[in-house]
């Protein structure tokens, strides 16, 4: 809070919009934490495979309230600028004035496109599509989303003039701005050719139609001032900068300073989400090339399917108990959960699988196992997809061979200081934790301080809290169980698919 008798500081607003809550934080241009807010919301899931959300009925009303209860605690005449972040890429249909025609298409746990996917695939050539996108057409691409609707609510198509990302339909609604960053576009395959960094002419006309294409910014470039109507909303200031923002990962990893080509960001969130900046255009199977944040910049990213969500739902499973009971419970459990291994894959998976019909697997239970196994299992197996990623990073040489790769943990899952260790157990790695794991709002925050020229270009606000070790008994023990896991999706899959397109059926009969 600003001292009444002192100078009012400039402070920086980040606003973060996740798949479980929307945060804000409001940080000082040395990166000193004034206040933080947060809103609470889930996803809708109208049929399996699945995943939206309502840009009018959660994002706006939870970015408007935590904006507010920031300014109230800082002073509206602190702040000096505002970005955004969001989960992503995500797909949000609207009008020409911004407003959604239908619910907002997510990220990679949305599979529903699995036939345009292939179909596009078929017409552009594989090839071809690794050679200008980076990679491979997967659910985390936004083109077969944008065709999905065209095909299957051509109403709702024909009605749409504008589509967007998360963060871009939020910086839109704050500026009355047409823009995307771009970060989020270059994972909008196949619109955007990320090997010569600008928009894929041809086949972006063939899939958007009729659409509008937006504008293509960087993440911490100003492009409009908070709008009279956006101000009486929101509280924020009418006339402050707006930054474009950019996909929460990205956020988080450019704010802990994860910008040389040998880092790798591992981001603690509803899903993991790891990030590896480059410094030229590079395809790795399995492995999603995209630009960065600052300009001309490049990575290699992967995601998986689930992770806080999945703790989510072992919580709410086992009767709502304490996190901290259960994860004691867990905790007690040694390594390998007394022989129960779990593949988690209950939202499909992502990296390295790609496969949106992948079905969550138990292996190995008895009547002895309890709540506290369930967990630990659960855990065990984010950890090992985790390994996996890591795996396909390190076939991409590194910068500086004799120097080994810095796994900087970040999000809010690293507060879980069971679920830290086990994945540097998982993975034989040690994993520094910044002092400051608020998450991809401060990312947000340090983009707005750059964009307004505050701070210089390459400022980071990052100071390693702690570091986690690995146990070499755990590691042992986890290197045994490993090829069961990675054996798995393979012995099991199409029991997988059979299930999923047995619920399938049941959804349509509904």
């Amino acid at each position: 809070m600003n001292d009444p008798g002192g100078a009012v500081p400039h402070v920086f607003v980040g606003l973060d919009v996740g798949t479980g809550s929307t945060k804000g934080v409001a940080v000082t241009a040395d990166g000193r934490v004034l206040a933080t807010a947060s809103r609470p919301h889930r996803m809708s899931m109208p049929r399996p495979g699945w995943a939206e959300m309502d840009p009018e009925g959660a994002w706006w009303p939870d970015v408007a309230a935590v904006s507010r209860e920031l300014v109230a605690e800082v002073g509206a005449e602190a702040v000096a600028g505002v970005c955004v972040s969001g989960m992503g890429p995500c797909l949000v249909l609207t009008d020409a004035d911004g407003r959604p025609v239908r619910p907002a298409v997510l990220y990679g746990i949305d599979g529903r496109a699995g036939r345009q996917i292939a179909s596009l695939t078929e017409r552009l050539g594989a090839e071809a599509v690794r050679a200008r996108c980076g990679k491979d057409l997967t659910s985390q691409a936004v083109g077969p989303k944008l065709l999905w609707v065209r095909e299957e609510e051509p109403e709702a198509f024909a009605r749409a003039r504008r589509w967007w990302g998360l963060s871009s339909w939020v910086a839109g609604r704050l500026t009355g701005e047409y823009v995307l960053d771009h970060q989020s576009a270059s994972q909008c395959d196949p619109l955007y050719d990320v090997a010569a960094a600008d928009w894929a002419d041809d086949w972006l006309d063939d899939v958007a139609g009729h659409l509008e294409r937006p504008r293509l910014v960087w993440p911490h470039e100003v492009v409009g001032t908070v709008t009279a109507a956006a101000a009486s909303e929101t509280g924020l200031p009418q006339g402050v900068p707006v930054s474009a923002g950019t996909v929460d990962a990205w956020a988080e990893a450019f704010s802990v300073g994860v910008r040389d080509t040998d880092d790798v960001m591992l981001m603690y969130g509803s899903t993991m989400f790891l990030v590896r900046p480059l410094d030229h255009f590079t395809v790795r199977p399995g492995l999603w090339s995209t630009m960065g944040v600052h300009p001309g910049s490049r990575t290699l990213a992967a995601g998986t399917a689930t992770s806080g969500s999945l703790v989510r739902w072992v919580h709410d499973l086992t009767g709502g108990a304490p996190l901290g009971s259960l994860e004691a419970e867990a905790a007690a459990v040694p390594a390998g959960a007394e022989g129960l291994v779990l593949l988690p894959y209950f939202a499909g998976e992502r990296t390295p699988v790609q496969d949106p019909r992948a079905r969550g697997v138990a292996i190995g239970l008895t009547l002895r196992h309890g709540r506290g196994h369930v967990l630990r299992a659960a855990y065990e197996g984010i950890a090992f997809g985790v390994r996996q990623i890591l795996e396909l990073f390190d076939t991409v040489p590194p910068s500086h061979p004799a120097t080994p790769s810095r796994l900087v943990a970040v999000g809010g899952g690293t507060q879980s200081a069971l679920l830290t260790q086990v994945v540097s157990d998982v993975c034989g790695r040690p994993q520094v934790v910044p002092e400051e794991t608020i998450g991809a709002s401060y990312g947000s925050a340090l983009l707005s301080a750059i964009g307004t020229g505050s701070v210089a270009p390459e400022t980071d606000w990052a100071n390693v809290g702690r570091v986690v070790e690995p146990d070499p008994a755990a590691c042992e023990r986890y290197d045994r169980i490993y090829p069961v896991f990675t054996e798995m999706y393979a012995d099991t899959a199409r029991h997988m698919h059979r299930l999923a397109d047995l619920a399938d059926e049941d959804a349509q009969s509904r």
